[in-house]
């Protein structure tokens, strides 16, 4: 083993700077038996490195090869298996455990107690050493000579480990010395004890010397001793003179305490009157109102502007004496109690006065209003509340003050402004709304017609007439009706343009009347009410909206101010008792309006969505922002029911068995939509739902065209078909809807095939006869007889050819012809002008089989000189003829 290990740590560990300090011969546990040595090594450089490295025999040749290293660092547990046993298996745990068979026990525990060692010595993780006898790791095994490596300076065993470390190297100086001693003795090296004895007899010699200089010094530290006699006396003489200074000063410290005894007192003295100055000034200018603003508080005029002033700024002093922050102490001096006792008493009255006054004020501006209202309400005019809100608008500071300091009166005039003012709205807006009807409705007769009626110039409409109209006047309208229709509704070609422009700009002047006056009394709300209008705050609507007189807001202590998102619903809310009528008012115009003419609904979204997208731009959660949008979920419904109203008419159409069906009345109908819709949707917000509308009506169109065309009995299906489409497609190739383009081209084709359906079916065959003949010769080439062979077929012969051509003399095909036109003629509309048009697709049709026939005849009868009887010509000619003499 000796000789491995010198041949281990020559020829793999010293190139590596590495020494050798233990080995144990080693093969896997429970594998076949492949030996490997298990090395403790360490590095000779410092820092030091500790490592178990797997040394290996070369399968190729005796030298060994360094298989694996790891780090002892990485070593966290060594199980021996038995502690009391003897048994040479062995665990090492690194990142995975190895299991291992020694040669022999006792190189296991040789080299476990080496690992130990390094652990203790190197590592500051301790590895855990399990199975493993105590004994082993307590006592160090001795090393003998033959376990360290020949040319080592170092051995395994601890204790050489240490004197390694103690050794200390000679300095220079050190090294210069014995080189002069050793060359004052060159026998040192041949004679050690003679040179050892030399040196024993020096160091007697030093030692002598150094008793004799120690023996000479007592003379002088008797003289030393006798000067520090002298100068302990001299200390003595200093205490004491020292001592009769300080009894001298003992009753001037007494008297100079009394001193600063006194003027501390007189300095705390007058500390203390600064402080009680300080804290008296302090009451006195923060809790002293002025005479003038008790005057102002209560005798001020309320209904002057300079009286306002001075209880606005009299209000703001008594609030800053009110909420002065007394410090510790004053709420318990009788002087400041009373005071606050006055402010409170002077606040209750002069809230209670200015709550008085200001419900006077409400209650006037209800009954001056009412004079104006018949003036504003013909004119279709709202009146302006402008100067009231101006004249309110000054008792604003005063309506924070109150909002401030006593909340209950503060929402008592709340409640009582919403009260007033809503009678008064109602009044203005009702009458506003009744001559609005009037003024849709046309004159007085048609007024009374549809539940409305006047006396002495002001409007006692009832406005649940507006709800049901009469129904023998829809059924005059619809008997009157040109239209082929039978609804329920007054069909839109019934009413005049100017009609719909007059009920447009009513509709129009409504809403622009509306806007200005919700938007005013909602900015004189927040402002006279100090209400965050604008102000965005997060936070949920937890109280419901009551139209009827309901509780508006939160319960609140006196004093407590609403928070912000409270205060914005506290604006819509009050805006919604005061504006509870505008919405019923206006589904009840809108309801006349869509039974007038059901195409209003198209004015009214329009309009409606204009002024809904302005209304949320200046302020989405506001209150007409909210009622104009339920109003336009009531118009945008008007407007579905009027598409499918119109769908259902085209379903619910009768045609006449005895005249020509011509263009339907719905597709007519639709060109009328579609013409209107385009001037009033033009560049509106809702487009969307028009092109929605769109869809759905031409498709509708296209199915009732079709359904209605497969039951005429009197016009032919593909003529009802091709007039239709033709009148489709110039409809929107006129009006240019983008949405419809698909069905454009689609109308297109459908009006393209049945022209031609209908061509081919109504020409037919006009040559009869010579048909049937070149069919046959058709049919004898198709048999496999070569087209110049067909002459020589008795019933295809040129006589028999000649003798059919001479059956159709060019007057015959004329008057043929002629028959043909006025047949066409009796199926066409003259609305749709189609006539031409078809007679030219028949002429056209009529040349293609004069030219069919002529090649036959060159291909399979040539050189034989037969002729049709007319020509290409004479066919133009007679079309031509036909054309101009009808």
């Amino acid at each position: 083993m000796t000789a491995i290990k010198h041949a281990l740590q020559r020829d793999i560990f010293t190139p590596n700077d590495e020494r050798l300090l233990s080995i144990v011969n080693v093969c896997k546990a429970g594998k076949k038996k492949k030996n490997c040595f298990l090395c403790a090594t360490v590095t000779t450089e410092r820092p030091v490195q500790v490592k178990v490295v797997k040394v290996k025999k070369s399968d190729k040749g005796d030298f060994y090869k360094r298989q694996i290293a790891w780090a002892l660092r990485d070593l966290a547990v060594v199980d021996a298996k038995d502690a009391v046993k003897e048994n040479p298996e062995f665990d090492l745990h690194f990142e995975k455990i190895y299991k291992w068979v020694a040669s022999s026990t006792a190189e296991k525990n040789a080299f476990i107690s080496c690992i130990w060692k390094l652990n203790q010595r190197y590592l500051r993780k301790k590895i855990d050493f399990v199975n493993v006898s105590s004994q082993l790791l307590e006592e160090l095994p001795k090393v003998t000579e033959e376990s360290v490596p020949s040319g080592e300076n170092q051995s395994v065993t601890g204790g050489d480990e240490e004197a390694v470390d103690e050794y200390q190297e000679l300095n220079a100086r050190e090294e210069q010395d014995i080189e002069i001693m050793m060359e004052g003795c060159e026998y040192a090296i041949s004679n050690a004890e003679a040179f050892a004895e030399r040196l024993s007899r020096e160091l007697q010699v030093l030692d002598g010397a150094n008793i004799q200089s120690i023996m000479a010094s007592e003379k002088q530290v008797n003289i030393l001793m006798k000067l520090l006699d002298e100068a302990l006396k001299e200390v003595d003489q200093i205490e004491l003179k020292l001592s009769s200074y300080e009894e001298m000063l003992q009753s001037v410290k007494e008297q100079m305490d009394q001193i600063s005894e006194s003027n501390h007192l007189i300095h705390l003295s007058n500390t203390n009157n600064v402080k009680l100055l300080s804290e008296i000034e302090f009451l006195v200018n923060h809790m002293d109102l002025a005479k003038g603003h008790i005057k102002a508080l209560q005798e001020g005029d309320l209904s002057s502007s300079r009286g306002i002033e001075a209880c606005t700024n009299a209000a703001d002093a008594l609030l800053q004496c009110m909420n002065v922050a007394l410090r510790p102490g004053h709420d318990m001096l009788l002087a400041v109690e009373q005071q606050q006792q006055r402010f409170s008493k002077l606040r209750e009255n002069f809230a209670r006065r200015l709550a008085s006054h200001l419900n006077n004020v409400f209650v006037q501006q209800g009954h001056d209003q009412s004079s104006t209202l018949a003036q504003h309400s013909v004119e279709l005019t709202l009146p302006n509340h402008h100067p009231f809100h101006r004249d309110l608008l000054r008792y604003a500071k005063l309506m924070e003050w109150l909002k401030s300091t006593d909340y209950q009166k503060y929402e008592g005039l709340t409640k009582n402004y919403m009260d007033y003012l809503s009678r008064l709205y109602e009044r203005e807006i009702k009458d506003f709304f009744e001559v609005a009807k009037i003024k849709m409705t046309g004159t007085t007769k048609e007024s009374k017609k549809f539940g409305l009626h006047g006396s002495s110039g002001k409007l006692t409409g009832s406005t649940s007439s507006l709800n049901k109209l009469s129904v023998q006047s829809s059924g005059n309208r619809r008997s009157q009706s040109s239209s082929l229709l039978d609804m329920g509704n007054m069909s839109a070609s019934d009413l005049d343009v100017a009609d719909r422009a007059r009920f447009d700009k009513i509709f129009e002047q409504v809403l622009s009347e509306l806007e200005p006056l919700c938007l005013a009394e909602q900015d004189f709300i927040s402002k006279f009410f100090k209400l965050q209008q604008h102000q965005s705050m997060p936070g949920t609507v937890t109280e419901a909206e009551d139209t009827d007189g309901g509780t508006l807001s939160r319960q609140h202590n006196a004093g407590t101010p609403l928070p912000v998102s409270s205060e914005k619903d506290m604006i819509r809310q009050m805006m919604i008792k005061i504006f509870r009528c505008i919405e019923p008012e206006l589904n009840n115009l809108i309801a006349l309006g869509d039974k007038i003419d059901s195409f209003n609904s198209l004015y009214m979204l329009v309009k409606m969505s204009h002024h809904v997208w302005t209304a949320q731009n200046v302020d989405p959660a506001s209150f007409l922002s909210t009622t104009l949008g339920n109003v336009l979920v009531t118009v945008k419904r008007n407007f579905d029911k009027c598409i499918s109203n119109q769908i259902r008419q085209m379903e619910e159409v009768k045609i006449s068995k005895k005249s020509k069906v011509g263009i339907l009345p719905f597709v007519a109908e639709f060109e009328e939509f579609a013409g209107l819709a385009e001037s009033i949707f033009k560049n509106a917000e809702r487009r969307g739902d028009l092109d929605k509308a769109y869809t759905k009506l031409i498709r509708g169109v296209f199915v009732n065209v079709e359904k209605v065309a497969n039951e005429s009995q009197k016009t032919p299906r593909d003529v009802v078909m091709m007039e239709n489409f033709h009148h489709i497609f110039a409809t929107l190739s006129r009006l240019k809807i983008s949405c419809l383009e698909a069905e454009k081209k689609e109308a297109k084709q459908k009006y393209t095939d049945h022209l031609q359906s209908y061509v081919i079916y109504s020409l037919g065959q006009p040559l009869e006869k010579l048909n049937h003949f070149f069919e046959g010769v058709e049919a004898r080439v198709a048999q496999g007889i070569r087209e110049e062979e067909v002459s020589y077929q008795l019933a295809f012969n040129k006589q028999e050819l000649r003798k059919v051509i001479k059956e159709y003399p060019g007057k015959e095909v004329k008057k043929g012809l002629d028959n043909l036109y006025k047949k066409v003629d009796k199926h066409l509309c003259e609305e749709e002008n189609l006539l031409q048009v078809v007679w030219h697709s028949m002429q056209d049709e009529f040349i293609r089989q004069y030219k069919h026939f002529e090649g036959l005849i060159a291909r399979c009868y040539p050189g034989s000189g037969v002729t049709m009887e007319f020509t290409i010509q004479d066919i133009l000619d007679y079309c031509s003829s036909i054309a101009q003499s009808h």
